[in-house]
């Protein structure tokens, strides 16, 4: 496809530790930049309005759904799907502990869970309280409650929610 040079706007941002430069349409989202212009398909198009969560990423450590970032608002900005946060061959210990709690069924809403379970794990060590965090001056204690409350963004079709809380639960007191 080519892009009207009035309607586009050079880019220059990292992904998963590696700067990229693109030159887009200024309407093209994150999660379609990722996809069709970088190759990265972890992050996946659900509802592509923000509901379901299946496009989470990191952007400057926050987790975002893609499918409502226009990329060209990212320059300078540092963007990490599920493909920077580990690999097939060295799986980060939160990708481990979903493998060792059977925390995904089909695997599509996989990635953005992911994604949402590292930035949610940020936030708790960062001490930012959530709607069910019952003391808000003391660091929040992560229930099942606590959990399902911070991952409320991410929706699963396979109902693998248990498992999910599950391996999130392992992740957090390893850390």
């Amino acid at each position: 496809m080519t892009t009207d040079e009035r309607h586009s706007s050079r880019v220059a941002f990292d992904v998963n530790g590696g700067r990229r430069e693109l030159t887009l349409d200024n309407r093209t989202t994150l999660l379609d930049a990722l996809r069709e212009r970088l190759g990265l398909i972890g992050a996946k198009k659900g509802c592509d309005h923000g509901q379901c969560g299946s496009c989470t990423v990191l952007l400057d450590g926050r987790r975002v759904k893609s499918c409502l970032v226009f990329a060209v608002t990212l320059d300078g900005r540092s963007v990490v799907s599920v493909e920077g946060l580990g690999g097939p061959d060295e799986l980060s210990p939160l990708q481990a502990a979903f493998v060792a709690h059977d925390a995904f069924q089909c695997g599509y809403c996989t990635p953005g869970q992911l994604c949402s379970a590292r930035g949610m794990l940020d936030e708790v060590t960062r001490g930012w309280p959530s709607a069910v965090t019952d003391d808000l001056t003391a660091p929040a204690e992560l229930t099942d409650a606590e959990i399902r409350e911070r991952m409320a963004g991410n929706l699963c079709r396979c109902a693998a929610y248990p498992h999910i809380v599950a391996a999130i639960q392992e992740t957090a007191a390893t850390r």
